[in-house]
């Protein structure tokens, strides 16, 4: 590379050219510094590499329990606005999607659209029991400006209060419970009535969900224009968990961190990190603006094949013996 006072065109790296041409690469400032992590960053994610280590190292970024650093995190979030700046992260559908990926197909039942998916639906009579939430979704449609991405559909998934998931987990596998479909309105809104998720080992509290570019997608999983997870603010979740129900979830909580979750670890959950209002009486109200971008490829969803039933094996996308969820 050529250095001043030498002919030639401006020096570059990667692509981009130098902020101080006269200076090495590692002297370009901090700014430069993030550009090229990032890049790098989005090159691993389209090869489905996580990017953890890189971004972390690089970033000096520090992991602990889920009342230390995810707490702080997850504390000056939830006090305001959750908006995004780009395009949701995909992110896996895990083991329990329900979509028809890997077996169970809720999508495929009559009265799946609906916004209360507190309790099963056609056949089945189960509910389930916990702490009110209401889950707001807004969704932008990021190739045309940001504009409201009205008429999409979005499909919302969660585990109950002790950590199981409807259709899977042993004694709920005839449930459908928490699951449900909602049509985004003319702001691109959607919006569900449902319990506040556990926290169940390994895993950072959260919520999945799948977007279709409309209702008549949804019966085809290949269809979902984006794949993501919603986190959950620290503070909340530590409120939450101390209410009668949520026993189980104590001692799971304190052992995971935003920071170390294998979803919402590479970045902390910038993008994903809700916000919440309400208390744990009345009741919360769980928020965020996804962007979603239909120019690009989605990466996510790829849920286990088989089923992953509880009950199973520790491994690889696999569950603990105890019958609780995955890791993933």
């Amino acid at each position: 590379m050529e250095r001043s006072g030498q002919s030639g065109p401006p020096r570059t790296y990667e692509g981009r050219p130098l902020a101080k041409p006269d200076e090495d690469i590692f002297d370009q400032g901090l700014g430069f510094d993030i550009g090229t992590l990032m890049g790098r960053r989005r090159f691993l994610r389209a090869l489905g590499i996580g990017a953890a280590g890189l971004g972390l190292a690089a970033c000096g970024g520090n992991s602990g329990s889920g009342s230390s650093s995810g707490s702080t995190a997850a504390s000056s979030s939830s006090s305001s606005s959750s908006t995004s700046s780009g395009e949701i992260p995909d992110e896996t559908a895990g083991p329990y999607p329900g979509d028809g990926s890997n077996g169970p197909d809720v999508l495929e039942q009559s009265g799946v659209v609906r916004s209360d998916i507190r309790s099963s639906f056609g056949s089945a009579s189960g509910t389930a029991e916990g702490i009110p939430m209401t889950l707001e979704l807004t969704i932008q449609d990021l190739a045309n400006g940001g504009a409201a991405f009205a008429g999409t559909a979005v499909y919302v998934w969660h585990c109950d209060r002790d950590g199981n998931y409807s259709l899977y987990s042993e004694g709920i596998t005839n449930e459908n419970y928490l699951r449900g479909v909602q049509i985004a309105d003319s702001s691109g809104k959607v919006t569900f009535t449902s319990i506040f998720p556990a926290c169940y080992s390994g895993r950072w509290p959260h919520i999945h969900f799948e977007v279709y570019p409309d209702q008549a997608s949804i019966t085809d999983s290949t269809k979902a224009i984006a794949t993501s997870q919603v986190a959950l603010p620290a503070d909340v979740c530590k409120t939450a968990y101390a209410v009668s129900g949520y026993e189980k979830s104590v001692s799971t909580f304190a052992q995971v961190s935003l920071d170390s979750d294998n979803v919402f670890g590479d970045d902390g959950g910038v993008k994903q990190l809700a916000t919440v209002t309400g208390d744990a009486t009345s009741g919360y109200t769980v928020a965020l603006t996804v962007g979603v971008d239909t120019t690009t490829t989605p990466t996510g969803g790829a849920a286990p094949a088989g089923g992953g039933a509880p009950g199973g094996g520790q491994g690889p996308g696999g569950t603990p013996p105890s019958g609780a969820p995955p890791t993933s």
